[in-house]
């Protein structure tokens, strides 16, 4: 019986190194991947029979698959049937935890970027944040697999992350709330008084083209003279919704992305296939934490000229992962190509570099503090305790302002009166976000707080004069 066992391991592990590319048909490759596989099981029997304590031939196997798979690179995985079924989970928009896209860069945890209107988003984690510690344990060496397990869990438990951001002196500390993530392609719209439509895409999840085609054609009706389609934190998702979003403003056979892998197979091209909608001024925001699908999108419409990419580099996550299942429920995700824009730039760890570069400056320490500990959350929720009345107007007054300083006070929240005098400005303004967005949503929050946004109202003024430009011909 345990040599049975024993073929049907090897054999598994062959499948997958055939599935990989490991055997290519060449005499001395197929040698040498047997010598190893012969290696492999006779340690594995060795463990079997010899070790201190009984252990099971899955354990082993397992452990063995997904320190294979992190000699490759952080995107290719082996996961567990538990593992595989949450990543099929997470595809369909819905899951329990932080709301947080995480990457592995430079050999620290960083964040992508945090998923907008989640716990993550709100407690103020950021894109680019290196994720030092979880709940106090050293994320030194850590997979994203074991990281996502980490972070993952039941709503209303909470996780702390330990953090350091660019331009900030010292560690920042943030424990967050778990939630139920629910995420939409597109969570909301709108047409300015100058008729130039914006619409976030916040993630390439199913629907996203149709999503959208529905979202033109409603702002076309309403007489949409241009459009800011904002990418600014879209961690990626599926290839074919970002194709088919691209579809939506190139003509007809136009290259979109192509894929180049070291196997035939995965040198694929993917054209334009539909009738764009009316050629009118385009500018696509982008940032740091914009990645993978939104590169894509990005790149594509810049190589083609088809609009202004407006904001800061993004993230350069730019290659294939194929997603296969395993008889046992387990699954592999392996990194099997790399995607180019149609000029044949290579997107991974290079970005996107946008057209009219406008970059964020950092916020003050104190208000990265403050929102580390919820406070600015918190405080809303008190605040309309007594201020019911707060509408799209509303501005945070020098009275409100005190308030809070109070009720940091009674928090024994550590002030310095020098930060705090320093950062008034922004702690206004985070605060007014935070004010507005309990009580009419991130929908309205976004709208009102767009005249304070230089990446958007750059976007604004493209858009403006290529209309003047336009009726001057």
């Amino acid at each position: 019986m345990k040599k049975i066992r024993m073929k049907v391991v090897i054999l598994t592990i062959v499948m997958v190194l055939v599935i990989g590319g490991g055997i290519s048909g060449k005499v001395d490759e197929k040698e040498e991947t047997y010598k190893y596989i012969g290696i492999f099981s006779k340690v594995l029997s060795l463990i079997k029979s010899n070790y201190v304590k009984e252990v099971k031939i899955r354990d082993l196997v397992y452990g063995a698959l997904k320190g294979m798979m992190a000699t490759l690179d952080p995107h290719s995985q082996f996961m567990d049937p538990d593992a595989y079924k949450e990543m099929q989970i997470e595809t369909e928009g819905k899951f329990e935890g932080l709301g947080i896209s995480i990457w592995i860069r430079d050999g620290q945890l960083t964040v992508i970027s945090p998923i907008e209107g989640t716990p993550a988003y709100e407690a103020g984690i950021q894109a680019g944040d290196k994720i030092m510690e979880i709940d106090g344990e050293s994320t030194k060496d850590i997979t994203l697999q074991e990281a996502v397990k980490k972070m993952r869990g039941p709503k209303g438990t909470s996780v702390t992350l330990t953090i350091e951001r660019e331009g900030i002196d010292g560690l920042l500390e943030f424990t967050i709330v778990r939630g139920v993530i629910v995420v939409k392609s597109i969570p909301y719209f709108f047409l300015t008084e100058e008729k130039i439509g914006c619409i976030r895409i916040s993630e390439f999840k199913k629907q996203a083209g149709k999503d959208l085609e529905k979202t033109l054609k409603e702002l076309e009706k309403e007489g949409m003279e241009g459009l800011i389609l904002d990418l600014r934190n879209n961690h990626g998702g599926l290839l074919n919704e970002a194709v088919e979003v691209c579809d939506k403003f190139l003509p007809k056979n136009r290259l979109i992305v192509s894929t180049q892998g070291r196997v035939s197979s995965q040198n694929l091209r993917y054209l334009s296939n539909e009738a764009p909608h009316p050629d009118y001024p385009l500018a696509i925001l982008i940032n740091k934490g914009s990645a993978s699908a939104s590169e894509i999108v990005a790149g594509a419409l810049q190589d083609h000229g088809r609009g202004k990419i407006v904001g800061e580099k993004s993230f350069g996550k730019g290659t294939v992962q194929s997603v296969l299942a395993l008889e046992d429920g387990s699954g592999l995700k392996l990194t099997t190509a790399q995607y180019l824009t149609p000029q044949g730039r290579n997107i991974d760890e290079k970005g996107i570099e946008p057209d009219i570069k406008v970059e964020l400056p950092t916020l003050p320490k104190i208000v990265s503090k403050t929102a580390s500990k919820g406070y600015f959350r918190a405080f809303s929720q008190k605040y309309l305790l007594t201020h019911p009345d707060v509408d799209q107007k509303f501005r945070v007054r020098d009275k409100d302002l005190d308030e809070f300083f109070s009720f940091l006070k009674e928090k024994k929240f550590d002030l310095e009166e020098k930060e705090w005098q320093e950062g008034t400005l922004e702690i206004k303004r985070e605060l007014r976000i935070a004010i507005i967005r309990q009580a009419l949503g991130e929908k309205i929050a976004y709208e009102v707080t767009r005249d304070e946004d230089p990446q958007f109202q750059k976007a604004v003024e493209v858009i403006k004069e290529e209309l003047s430009r336009a009726q001057a011909e």
